[in-house]
């Protein structure tokens, strides 16, 4: 289903309906946010790179240039291009003519992340194309969902989440109004709490992955596999009772 759809799923079923749907898309949000936690947090303790935080990258690559170290700004801008690329591609697929784009984007991930533990069990490839096969997978993710309601979210952008999530804060304070409510249950302050659940399941990925990537190595990667492929056998099953 495409954020166009589900726009559509959302306003059939008036304020109690998108109340409703809104919840289910926290709960999408916020594992997708824990899947690349667990992610990022796999890349920086095996390859010293962040996988789908691209802020960090950025910042590696730029101040290692600055340095002359280009050997060691190779690897974030690795990252960087081909995050950029999965975002290009996942665009494509969250825009398809198939009827369950979103199961493409989930399949096509889960396909990847499997990629990269069948290299790493066999010593195939090098850092570098493991660090470009992820990375492009976490771009093609981010568009799996855009939106919980009426509100953007990102999935791998967390300084984006936090700013989101301060502002709301602040608003809510000050009991401003919510310009694009969908009733008296969307509030400031009920944004600023998606907004920290998803940070939440970020961080939460990351600590899980910080505990156990240590010990099992890239066998890890199996946890976000089991839950794309659960949220899209979800997502389908979704589109056949809608």
């Amino acid at each position: 289903m495409s954020d166009a759809e589900d726009s559509q799923t959302q306003n059939s079923g008036g304020a109690v309906g998108a109340r409703q749907f809104a919840r289910k898309q926290q709960r999408k949000a916020v594992a997708l946010a824990l899947v690349a936690g667990v992610v990022d947090g796999y890349g920086i303790i095996t390859y010293q790179t962040y996988l789908s935080f691209m802020s960090g990258n950025t910042t590696q690559t730029g101040y290692n240039i600055g340095e002359r170290d280009f050997a060691a700004a190779l690897p974030s801008a690795i990252a960087i291009v081909f995050f950029v690329a999965g975002s290009f591609a996942g665009s494509f697929l969250a825009h398809s003519a198939s009827r369950r784009p979103r199961r493409l984007i989930f399949g096509s991930v889960t396909a990847l992340l499997a990629l990269i533990i069948g290299f790493t069990q066999l010593g195939f490839l090098s850092a570098g194309v493991h660090i470009a096969v992820v990375s492009f997978a976490m771009g093609v993710m981010n568009l799996a969902l855009t939106r919980v309601g009426k509100q953007r979210v990102s999935l791998a952008f967390v300084t984006g989440t936090l700013h989101g999530l301060g502002e709301h804060l602040a608003l809510a304070v000050m009991r401003a109004p919510l310009a694009d409510s969908q009733g008296s249950w969307d509030t400031h302050g009920r944004r600023a709490g998606l907004l920290a659940s998803i940070w939440s399941g970020f961080l939460a990925g990351a600590l899980l992955s910080g505990a156990a990537t240590p010990h099992f190595g890239a066998w890890i990667l199996l946890l976000p596999i089991v839950m794309l492929a659960a949220l899209a056998v979800l997502d389908g099953n979704a589109g056949q009772t809608a």
